[in-house]
């Protein structure tokens, strides 16, 4: 809640968007449509929309189909169109090509830097009325009488000491008579509505993945515009779910990703590493020896799907896009899903705009949505994804396939999930791992990493994270499981010192280097106790991923 003794400007506005990514610019574009009168504000914490952006994504172009038909006419830049499928099987030196299953054809679906897409879908709606505010950073919300009544966003110059600095801006209260939250994965606004609103109280818990992704420009005679390899199996054990991308887009670009299911039981594995071991493959190398990466980023995914989706809508907001958990695993991919559910949302807001009896909690949104393409399309691959984390890789993609050809995504059961933080083993009863060091050609270190992701945040402000129990990392993390913060973490901020390691000088304790944070939000999800806490920095922090990301 706001605090009331805080003197703020405020701005009144119909509807506020929290989050400028697809599903939040869907949902200030259809609104505009519309109800073109309709007061619209957004706000995005990064330094410009598209800023915080990360995906190697391929887009099924059906929600935008839906929300802007000529969009053909004039396209984001670097869209290109899907040609070549490839679905491979590694092992460590040899790689098979597999069926490719029926959800990732990729026939009329594009290839695109989703930040592009972003950017092409802000200035869609800035010319449609929407007022869009990037660098402003939602720090909290407000909520009177039980009512999300808005957002306090803007705050900046406090000091590390937690004083007011000369700086100071106290922000804004950003108030609205609806709230779209669209924050994407594990919001931080968002985290604290679940738990006032008891709104994961009828759903499975969520899981999630790390995706980490690079950008290379590769020499023009190796590009083949319209590729789309996934590839599963090496070099992931059979008991950890992971899996990688690489797309052809532009001229020259390749984008290249590897993500892990954040349900791993080894506390030694780290997923930075194993993304740059899998480039080291013999099939894979060939794709990027000659090249130059350019650019770099990781983030969190929602991989819960059509179970761990939460209520959707509390008085005075709802939740569209990633911060509910609308990506299609088996399919790989989300954009669309998200965007048809901002959708779907504003719909719901426009004809509650209408009236002059609104009320709080707009239960037409998720009737609709559940009427939606949206909704059958999650509830028919609902046992793909939880398969796997219950009979490792081979029993899930036997699963996968009994699901998909034999049972139709019709089958009378649904698995359910575990939490990830739940899963770890005592890191004395798991096997450790060791990594090749980086040849700065084709793998790398975290720092040259972050570098590329154009990460800053203001160094004096409070650190945006932080130990809820700070005496419990050692008795916990430490002595249990031997720093997992220090390996899952792919931007090097968790680091582990002390007389033990020859680090450092008397018991162990924990650094935690914010400056390096890429905002992916791994740490709040995967700490074994829950005892780090992801906050919103100031505005403009974190990474400023470049056009082509």
């Amino acid at each position: 809640m706001s605090d009331e003794t805080e003197q703020r400007e405020s701005m009144e506005f119909d509807v506020l968007i929290v989050g400028g990514g697809p599903s939040g610019l869907a949902a200030a574009i259809r609104l505009k449509q519309l109800a073109p009168d309709a007061a619209v504000c957004l706000v995005e914490k990064g330094s410009e929309i598209g800023a915080h952006i990360l995906s190697g994504a391929v887009l099924e172009p059906r929600a935008l189909d839906e929300l802007i038909p000529d969009w053909r006419d004039d396209p984001p830049a670097l869209a290109t169109p899907a040609k070549d499928d490839r679905f491979m099987l590694l092992t460590e030196t040899k790689a098979f090509k597999l069926p490719t299953p029926p959800q990732m054809n990729n026939h009329g679906n594009y290839i695109v830097s989703l930040g592009n897409v972003c950017r092409w879908l802000g200035a869609k709606a800035e010319a449609l009325g929407v007022e869009i505010y990037p660098g402003f950073a939602a720090s909290e919300s407000i909520i009177e009488d039980g009512q999300v009544k808005g957002v306090v966003a803007g705050v900046m110059g406090i000091e590390k000491s937690g004083e007011k600095g000369a700086n100071y801006q106290p922000g804004m209260e950003l108030r609205a008579t609806y709230t779209i939250f669209a924050e994407g994965c594990r919001g931080s606004l968002t985290k604290t509505l679940m738990e006032r609103y008891d709104l994961r109280k009828d759903a499975a818990p969520q899981t999630y993945a790390i995706g980490m992704k690079e950008l290379w420009e590769i020499p023009k005679e190796k590009h083949q515009p319209g590729l789309i390899w996934h590839s599963t199996g090496w070099p992931m054990k059979s008991d950890t779910y992971g899996g990688s991308w690489l797309y052809m887009l532009g001229e020259n670009l390749v984008s290249i990703g590897f993500v892990i299911g954040l349900d791993y039981p080894n506390p030694w594995l780290s997923p930075f590493d194993e993304f740059q071991r899998f480039k080291t493959h013999p099939e894979v190398r060939k794709f990027l020896e000659g090249g130059k990466r350019v650019a770099y980023g990781a983030r969190a995914l929602n991989e819960g799907g059509f179970q761990a989706i939460p209520k959707l809508v509390f008085p005075g907001g709802m939740l569209v896009g990633d911060t509910a958990g609308f990506l299609n695993v088996p399919k790989i991919k989300g954009t669309h899903t998200s965007m048809k559910s901002g959708m779907v949302a504003a719909e719901a807001v426009a004809k509650a705009l209408e009236g002059e009896d609104r009320p709080a909690v707009l239960e037409s949104y998720p009737e609709a949505l559940k009427a939606s393409w949206v909704w059958s399309e999650l509830e028919s691959v609902r046992n793909i994804r939880p398969a796997f984390a219950k009979f490792g890789m081979w029993g899930g993609l036997v699963n996968a396939a009994l699901d998909t050809y034999v049972l139709r995504g019709k089958a009378p059961w649904t698995m359910t999930h575990h939490e990830d933080h739940a899963t770890l083993k005592p890191a004395a009863q798991a096997e450790k791992i060791a990594y090749p060091k980086p040849d700065g050609v084709i793998t790398f270190d975290r720092l040259s990493s972050v570098f590329l992701s154009n990460t800053n945040h203001e160094e004096d402000q409070p650190a945006h994270l932080v130990l809820k129990n700070p005496g419990q990392w050692k008795g916990v993390n430490w002595d249990q499981f031997k720093s997992p913060e220090s390996r899952y973490c792919p931007a090097g901020v968790y680091e582990a010192v002390g007389a033990e390691l020859g680090n450092g000088e008397g018991e162990m304790r924990l650094v935690i280097n914010a400056q390096n944070c890429v905002h992916c939000k791994t740490c709040d999800i995967k700490d074994p106790s829950q005892n780090i806490d992801w906050k919103t920095p100031e505005g403009s922090g974190g990474p400023n991923y470049i056009g082509g990301m």
